[in-house]
């Protein structure tokens, strides 16, 4: 009896078949079993085709005449384009021949009806293309079972570039992260940045504080503002009022008093624990006076740092707060709050502690104190003067022994006996006021004694870092979306949040894009080959 062509008889030797031909069909032919099907399709192919290219060209004469640098650049682009064949065959290969269970939508709708279709995907290495099955019906939206397994953005640009934009972007200006991400163009940079920082805010409620505070470690809460410029469609309604209704004297420039009204208020708020520190009085002026005496202090540890320039600045208080709940939530540590005084900001604060019932203590910053006693020696003493640097030291070491209303009333008092003018003692009596009015929280004696800080460095540096750094770029006017989105990615990298924060995101991308649509959250599996 004769084999049909491709049949095999048993009996052949390990990855062999005997097989009979439509010319020889009674004659049988030990062949490889590969024979029976065509060879498979290797979609490395091209990836080895351009590393070999790659090795061809380094050890070329033309390479070899070349400096160091050209080299470089060289093996810089065509790695690229390896790199890029690596993964588009890879993405070949893993969904080649896909097959799918039926898929049930969200909407409870059963997809049956199987198509192969296709799509781009713009990777860190250049753009690729995706083949997959989609699964749909008549009626409802198709499926991609999957684009939620490789968890595919829902845009065209991969996660590594939206990456790469959002670090980009946070350093600096939108045309300069297109030159540093090519591949973007700057709308769709700006786009990225915004929806790469959608989840600032849900990334810290979850976010379960790793820190460990030491026993004695305090917790410090510091807040301050800086201004934005904006578009006016995004000022605030008073400001944008003030800007689209107010007159100049003057049409090329501002005179005395009068305000622009382009910026917007950013709150810049930082929560961190430190070790205490104590002091005497005579440590702090002593440091005032000499670089060479400044004392070695303690480092801030776990510092968190942000800024919102849409959320209104009790909404960021209250965050602050929220953040020093996480942190120590049985209330057993000392809390401390730096301020620089402001009004506004301190009522805010006050409230914000009675809503959590918090007892917290209350530091006026020493710098503004300090300033005022500056501005105050000035009226008694001439600028730049030995005189004023010795009177302004006097009376901060009173200060620092909890003497501020003694100061105060002493700076009156002088005023009055050199018989100065309103004007000429103007100063003077607002140092006085100032002193009076914020005595309750100039304790610095027991401050000290307590180890507590009693200055906003940490504070007036996030507000030039996070703010002034990057969004005072000279000509710029901001929209409220685009600068809320590059002060939440900059809070991230400063607080060294922004790894964890961005594994959470694409977490979140992928229950926003594709776990979502399909029922209780279930892909259908791949049918097994």
């Amino acid at each position: 009896m004769g084999f049909r062509e491709g049949e095999e008889e048993r009996g052949a030797p390990g990855g062999y078949v005997w097989l009979a031909t439509a010319h020889t069909p009674t004659r049988r032919h030990l062949m490889p079993a590969s024979y029976l099907s065509p060879a498979p399709v290797d979609e490395f192919t091209k990836a080895r085709e351009e590393f070999g290219a790659l090795l061809a060209f380094v050890q070329s004469e033309a390479a070899l005449g070349m400096e160091h640098g050209a080299i470089e650049s060289q093996v810089r682009a065509r790695g690229d384009e390896l790199l890029r064949q690596v993964l588009q065959a890879h993405l070949a290969r893993r969904l080649a021949g896909e097959r799918r269970e039926h898929a049930l939508g969200a909407d409870g709708i059963e997809r049956r009806h199987h198509r192969t279709t296709s799509r781009q995907l713009v990777s860190v290495f250049g753009p690729v293309e995706v083949r997959r099955e989609g699964v749909g019906t008549r009626g409802a939206d198709g499926l991609y079972p999957a684009d939620a397994e490789l968890n595919l953005p829902a845009d065209a640009y991969s996660h590594g570039l939206r990456r790469a934009v959002a670090v980009e972007c946070s350093k600096a200006s939108f045309e300069e992260t297109v030159e540093a991400v090519p591949l973007v163009p700057k709308r769709q940079a700006e786009n990225l940045a915004r929806k790469a920082s959608q989840d600032f805010d849900a990334f810290y409620v979850q976010r379960k504080v790793a820190s460990a505070l030491e026993p004695d470690d305090l917790v410090v809460l510091t807040t301050d503002g800086k201004g934005v410029v904006m578009r006016t469609e995004d000022l605030r309604e008073a400001t944008r009022k003030a800007a689209t209704t107010g007159t100049r004297k003057l049409r090329s420039r501002l005179t005395k008093g009068e305000k622009p009204n382009r910026k917007r208020m950013a709150t810049v708020a930082s929560v961190y624990a430190v070790s205490p520190h104590p002091r005497s009085p005579e440590d702090i002026v002593s440091q005032t006076k000499s670089e060479s005496t400044r004392l070695c202090r303690p480092k801030p540890k776990d510092k968190r740092v942000w800024a919102s320039v849409a959320a209104e600045p009790e909404s960021v208080i209250d965050e602050a707060f929220h953040e020093a709940n996480r942190r120590d939530p049985r209330r057993t540590h000392a809390w401390v709050v730096l301020v620089d005084g402001a009004l506004h900001q301190l009522d805010l604060i006050l409230r914000t502690m009675a809503r959590h019932h918090v007892t917290a203590t209350l530091v006026i910053d020493l710098v503004h104190v300090t300033e005022s006693l500056w501005r105050a020696a000035y009226c008694f003493h001439a600028e730049g003067t030995k005189a004023a640097e010795s009177w302004v030291g006097e009376r901060l070491l009173a200060i620092l022994n909890g003497r501020s209303s003694h100061v105060a009333a002493g700076i009156r008092r002088a005023a009055t006996l050199r018989g100065l003018a309103p004007d000429d003692r103007k100063a003077a009596d607002t140092c006085a006021n100032y002193l009076l009015k914020y005595r309750d929280y100039l304790h610095y004696d027991r401050y000290l004694a307590w180890g507590m800080p009693i200055a906003t460095g940490v504070i007036e540096g996030a507000c030039r870092h996070l703010v002034k750094d990057r969004m005072d770029v000279t000509g710029a006017r901001w929209s409220l979306a685009g600068a809320e989105a590059v002060l939440r990615l900059r809070s991230l990298r400063a607080s060294d949040d922004f790894d964890a924060y961005w594994q959470f995101h694409v977490a979140r991308e992928r229950e926003r894009n594709h776990l979502r649509l399909y029922h209780h959250g279930r892909v259908p599996d791949r049918i097994a080959a």
